[in-house]
């Protein structure tokens, strides 16, 4: 059997305007309704569902793998947007990106929190020094 992610509900506080930050940024497609969600498509069939809510939101972590050229891409409009960005998603190292596993990696968050990443080689991929 070969087992995939579908999709993910992503809480948010506005619904329309967060997928559209996420898609925006990512240059995915403009998000689509499917009944209560906002839904992001993304290139591997995964969709992120985001649905409002009136309760606090837990910040969650969501990581996209991108090519360098696309990392350059999102990487630019993050800086253009002024967003705050850091190399750990921690928030340690600001201002800074990150060379593990011989690629390159950022974090950023969206406007309810959530720690977004772009990475260009997966964990344990690549060089362990850096």
């Amino acid at each position: 059997m070969a087992v995939q992610l579908n999709h993910t509900i992503v809480a948010t506080s506005d619904k329309i305007a967060n997928a559209r930050f996420v898609a925006d940024l990512l240059g995915l497609p403009q998000p689509e309704p499917f009944g209560p969600f906002m839904c992001v498509q993304t290139s591997n069939d995964v969709t992120l569902d985001y649905l409002e809510t009136g309760e606090e939101i837990n910040p969650q972590h969501y990581a996209f793998l991108v090519t360098e050229g696309e990392f350059d891409e999102i990487f630019a409009r993050i800086q253009a947007q002024d967003l705050p960005y850091w190399a750990d998603p921690g928030h340690h190292e600001a201002g800074r990106i990150n060379t593990r596993d011989g690629g390159r990696g950022v974090y950023f968050d969206d406007p309810d929190g959530h720690v977004l990443e772009i990475l260009t080689r997966p964990y344990g991929s690549g060089d362990q020094s850096s």
